[in-house]
């Protein structure tokens, strides 16, 4: 199967990449050929995935997933618009590894409930406003973050 053709040039996404290009809230943007990346400032997330949502019809987070870099942590949302598959949006921010929060988006996206609690469980990444932010996959009693690069490290393991 071919790549869809996602590019900036396609409307009326380019509408809305135009003017995002000289706002705060995003730090930068990147394409392929299947994806739009969106680099986006922590402390305008839900602002920038709100547009997104209701103005650009990304309706569906399929998923949320978290990639350590050491000094810091980056969150990518992988935003589809349904039934319009060919509209896809990776949205992509960065956070400090000493202070690892982002808003909650499940007043967006209801689906991102067990998703940031996987990353939370996971990660260690904390996510601001979720409702009921605990352990999904490991027992309540398990210390630490097994994804992290730096786990099991400390106890020189």
């Amino acid at each position: 199967m071919a790549p869809h053709d996602n590019s900036l040039a396609a409307e009326p996404l380019a509408e809305f990449l135009a003017a995002l290009q000289g706002s705060a809230d995003i730090e930068e943007i990147s394409q392929d050929e299947y994806f739009v990346y969106l680099k986006v400032n922590a402390a305008r997330l839900v602002a920038v995935m709100q547009g997104l949502l209701n103005e650009w019809g990304m309706n569906y987070l399929a998923n949320l997933s978290a990639v350590d870099y050491e000094h810091v942590f980056e969150l990518v949302y992988h935003l589809y618009a349904i039934p319009d598959n060919g509209r896809k949006i990776a949205v992509k921010v960065r956070v400090p590894r000493d202070m690892p929060q982002v808003p909650s988006l499940i007043s967006v996206f209801p689906s991102a409930d067990w998703q940031e609690r996987e990353a939370y469980d996971l990660m260690g990444i904390s996510f601001s406003g979720h409702p009921n932010l605990v352990r999904i996959l490991l027992p309540d009693d398990f210390v630490g973050h097994p994804l992290r690069k730096d786990f099991g490290k400390e106890a020189g393991q």
